[in-house]
């Protein structure tokens, strides 16, 4: 209105035109004039245009009934974690058991209704609280539960067939139940798990010892993050305070008030970029977000209201896309925020809705996203009503099919950047990258394959590496030196090859690696006349007498004239095969041994059942 004001007061009047008669004239003058005018202030005027994301139009979209995991008796327990972990190539789940505590694993290619009798894995004695992955080997998975352990287990590719209660490791430690576990970003074999004792032990799995144990905490600790190279931990605990801790000596760094509500709290770093995110409630019971500097935690650089439910929020952040997810649990939605390096830090994008509560919530590591969908991140939503767990991909929206390289840049790639030993010594590295491209070839393409044992001599893990193994074990076998003269080990050679191709080097390595049964090993010829005649394929160099019967040993075989009979047994074992053989008797020997021990505690257990029995039966009797 004012600026009409202004235009209407500067319009001519009509003593500008004192030599023009024509009324339409001047009127065409006068609107032409106000126009051009009111055009000039509106080009003065600032306009502020749409923020630009390239994320701002991230929507969320279930996966099709046949792509879901339906009948999973999931867990009951009210333990605020994700109750659920997913990799490459598995996807595993806490369950509901009558007594002890239980998780499923499953492939992820086994979607669908599942068996009631599937496989479980049951070696707690308590109800289990939280299950992670290994980021660095996806046959490796480590649990926490209530009777105090935490524990390794090896899954073999393909899932379980019936339940397990062999694990690999077990670290024991805790006087009170272990509530939270939390793998090392870089450092290969380094644990740490939060116990309802206040304390924190940082586990060297690989020799089963803690490396540290951290005692800063009065009270129960709610939730734990490390930063991108794991030099710094932060934590949140039940006396509102906000840690930054040195997770190799226990020293706080930082500390300040995070949420003054009384209900659970929750961290996670933001990356590289030395900020940290937080959720809880406030004095009157309403949800909110903090974000924090790691220099100065005493006020926080943004607080938000987030709305007045009780559920818990639980932050994940994608530190390839910079956003972060924020998903309550008994919500039916997950809100996503993107952040920024400069004010406000953060922006609200949008939300995923959905009409079916939420018990807890699993996340696939980047790099096991398919990015021919243009998806960049996926839960695995645990239904609290019903026993389903249902896929959430978030996905760009984008015309072409191609690789979209922005939207992908390099992520944490499954190898550790330095071993335990050197993190414990001081040594920091960013985390090793791989491109995602890689990964869109196949779904799920970029697994590992490191199969974990016990090695009992040593008391330690060993990862072995099947392929290193064969080629260590040719290098190291010895060769003969054969000094005959060329023509005759040419033309044995040549009848070796023709006559069984059985007796060369390669050939011997062969089979003593691909484990062949003894019936294509074994050649039995009978001759009506000479009988069975033997001959040991032992490796080159195995020279027999060159005589009047004819019969030479060439090459590591024997050829025998043909009134004579050949049978070709196994090669005798040698040292690598021996030494498996002692392992895996160990190995045998040590689950026998666990067994007769949980049946000795069984017995005991049903013995004071008993006695408790006929103790109550007196008392009935007498009363």
């Amino acid at each position: 209105m004012a600026s009409a004001a202004i235009q209407v007061s500067n319009v001519p009047d009509e003593t500008q035109f004192p030599h023009s008669t024509n009324t339409e004239t001047r009127r065409s003058t006068i609107i032409s004039q106000v126009v051009d005018e009111a055009m000039t202030n509106t080009s003065q005027l600032s306009f502020r245009g749409v923020r630009a994301s390239k994320f701002r139009h991230v929507y969320g979209q279930t996966a099709r009934k046949d792509k879901c995991y339906e009948n999973v008796k999931i867990t009951k327990d009210a333990h605020d974690s994700n109750c659920c972990a997913a990799n490459p190539k598995f996807l595993a789940i806490i369950t509901e058991v009558a007594g002890g505590g239980a998780f499923i694993v499953l492939p992820l290619e086994k979607t669908g209704r599942l068996d009631l009798n599937v496989g479980k894995v049951t070696g707690h004695a308590g109800p289990v609280l939280d299950i992670k992955w290994n980021p660095f080997n996806d046959n490796v998975i480590a649990s926490a539960s209530e009777d105090c352990t935490v524990k390794l287990w090896h899954i073999p590719d393909g899932g379980f067939t019936e339940n397990v209660q062999q694990w690999l490791v077990e670290l024991r430690g805790h006087k009170r139940r272990c509530t939270y576990i939390e793998w090392h970003p870089t450092a290969d074999n380094v644990l740490l798990s939060a116990g309802s004792d206040h304390l924190i032990f940082v586990w060297n799995v690989g020799t089963s010892t803690p490396i540290n144990i951290i005692k800063c905490h009065p009270d129960v600790i709610y939730s734990m993050s490390f930063n991108r190279d794991g030099s710094l931990l932060a934590t949140t605990c039940k006396d509102k305070q906000l840690r930054i801790l040195d997770p190799r000596t226990g020293r706080v760094i930082k500390e300040g008030i995070c949420h003054v509500g009384s209900k659970s709290s929750k961290v996670v770093y933001l990356g590289d970029t030395g900020r940290l995110f937080t959720t809880g409630f406030s004095r009157q019971s309403d949800r909110q977000y903090a974000l924090w500097s790691q220099d100065d935690l005493s006020t926080p650089l943004r607080c938000e209201m987030i709305d007045s439910s009780s559920g818990i929020l639980i932050p994940y952040y994608d530190p390839d896309t910079r956003m972060i997810y924020v998903a309550g649990k008994g919500d039916g939605n997950i809100r996503y925020y993107e952040i920024v390096d400069e004010e406000p830090w953060i922006h609200y994008l949008t939300q995923f809705l959905s009409g079916s509560p939420q018990r807890g919530l699993g996340y696939m590591p980047k790099r096991g996203v398919q990015t021919q969908l243009c998806e960049t991140f996926r839960f695995y939503k645990l239904h609290a009503t019903r026993g389903l767990c249902e896929p959430i991909s978030m996905i760009v929206p984008r015309k072409s099919e191609t690789y979209q390289d922005d939207i992908y840049p390099d992520t944490a790639a499954p190898t550790p950047a330095l071993t335990a030993e050197e993190w414990i010594k001081g040594i920091n590295r960013d985390p090793v990258l791989m491109s995602m491209k890689t990964g869109s070839v196949l779904p799920h393409a970029v697994r590992t394959f490191k199969p974990v044992r016990y090695d009992p001599v040593e008391r330690k893990l060993q990862t072995s590496d099947k392929n290193n193994d064969k080629k260590f074990a040719f290098i190291t076998q010895e060769t003969v030196v054969d000094y005959r003269p060329v023509e005759m080990r040419a033309a044995d050679a040549k009848a070796a090859k023709t006559s069984c191709n059985l007796g060369t080097k390669f050939q011997q390595t062969q089979q003593m690696w691909s484990r062949p049964t003894r019936s294509m090993t074994q050649l039995n010829m009978v001759s009506p006349t000479n009988g069975i005649h033997k001959a040991n394929s032992i490796g080159i160099g195995s020279i027999g007498s060159i005589g009047a019967t004819n019969q030479r040993a060439i090459s590591g075989s024997a050829f025998i004239t043909s009134e004579k009979a050949i049978e070709i047994i196994d090669a005798p074992l040698q040292g690598t095969e021996l030494r498996r053989a002692y392992d895996a008797q160990g190995e045998e020997i040590r689950r026998l041994k666990q067994q007769l021990v949980l049946k000795d505690r069984r017995i005991h257990e049903l013995e004071e059942q008993l006695q408790r029995f006929k103790m109550s039966f007196i008392t009935d009797s007498t009363a």
